[in-house]
């Protein structure tokens, strides 16, 4: 029987509605460049639980706490690295803020992104050191009130296993994506189907996967195809960025506009994908549209590779926008 707070929702909702992107969002709210976001939970945390309630008002029924670089690996960059159990838990305490006073179920997604530095034996660091490194941040996050842990953006499968191991140790529900290039695989030459197949031989598996970042929606919905045709039944998640940047009056402009983004929606849920969101460049103007469309459109036929490639060619022209594909 279901007992963790995902997988009770995922079973009363046919598709839950994730939030959208932090650090770009809050370089648009005065983050300088090359700050890292998450020292502003403790520097600004008015800012970063103002971002968090604006993604509850657009209809985010998971929010991700602003920690994605707050590892021990990244922190260290900053001068941080004794901070991370602190950051983590401040962290967490902000987006638990947010979600307990939104009236309605809104679950807080403890953020972990990967380490930054290159998996042995192409690199130096261990599976066993960043199976370590990923606990001190997980154990945080869950002091903090985090609800479950969030692993993204992760391109290796040793770091990916070494997440698994710190969802264990905390006991706490976990999901995992990884980011994948226009080629269709992730940086270190893992493929939707290898993903597929590697989440069911970790211990525990996620309750939910799938893919984020990326360089849009449309090359990420090519992603989610890989997953669907390896017939896998876990549920899916799908968080694009918001197509690619553009520098304009002072801030980062992405070139999907909310438009595009809920036709990406769409597609994403008639694909089978379970966690709509948006990753780079994804504000709450974005996720409203994703929602209403969401809830306005009726589910069609699952969509070829060939349907998705037309119809988000149509709405990034129709937007305005260049085309993804």
């Amino acid at each position: 029987m279901a007992t963790d707070a995902l997988t009770l929702l995922l079973e009363e909702r046919d598709w839950l509605l994730a939030d959208g992107a932090m650090g770009t969002n809050l370089y648009n709210m005065g983050l300088a460049p090359g700050e890292a976001p998450d020292l502003w939970c403790e520097k600004h945390p008015e800012k970063v639980l103002e971002l968090h309630r604006a993604m509850i008002a657009a209809g985010s029924d998971i929010i991700l706490t602003n920690s994605f670089g707050a590892n021990a690996c990244r922190l260290r960059l900053s001068g941080a690295a004794d901070r991370v159990a602190s950051i983590n838990q401040t962290a967490a305490r902000l987006a638990r803020e947010a979600a307990d006073a939104a009236g309605r179920k809104v679950l807080v997604a403890g953020s972990i992104g990967p380490t930054g530095e290159i998996m042995a034996p192409m690199g130096r660091l261990t599976e066993t050191e960043a199976a370590q490194i990923f606990t001190e941040q997980a154990e945080a996050l869950k002091a903090g009130g985090a609800d479950l842990l969030w692993v993204e953006t992760i391109s290796a499968v040793e770091e990916l296993r070494a997440a698994s191991v710190a969802a264990k140790a905390t006991g706490l529900p976990w999901v995992g994506m990884m980011s994948f290039e226009p080629g269709g695989w992730t940086m270190m030459g893992v493929t939707p189907a290898q993903l597929a197949a590697l989440v069911e031989r970790l211990s525990p598996r996620p309750t939910a996967y799938g893919a984020n970042c990326g360089t849009g929606p449309s090359e990420l919905l090519r992603a989610m195809t890989g997953f669907a045709a390896a017939g896998s039944e876990r549920a899916m998640i799908a968080k694009p960025n918001a197509g690619v940047p553009r520098y304009q009056d002072g801030g980062l402009i992405y070139d999907a506009t909310p438009e595009v983004m809920a036709e990406f929606a769409i597609l994403a849920r008639d694909l089978g994908v379970r966690i709509i969101g948006g990753c780079c460049g994804t504000t709450p103007a974005h996720l409203g549209a994703m929602r209403d469309a969401l809830q306005t459109h009726a589910r069609g036929p699952r969509p070829t590779p060939d349907m998705i490639a037309r119809r988000m060619g149509e709405a990034m022209s129709e937007s305005g926008g260049a085309k993804t594909d």
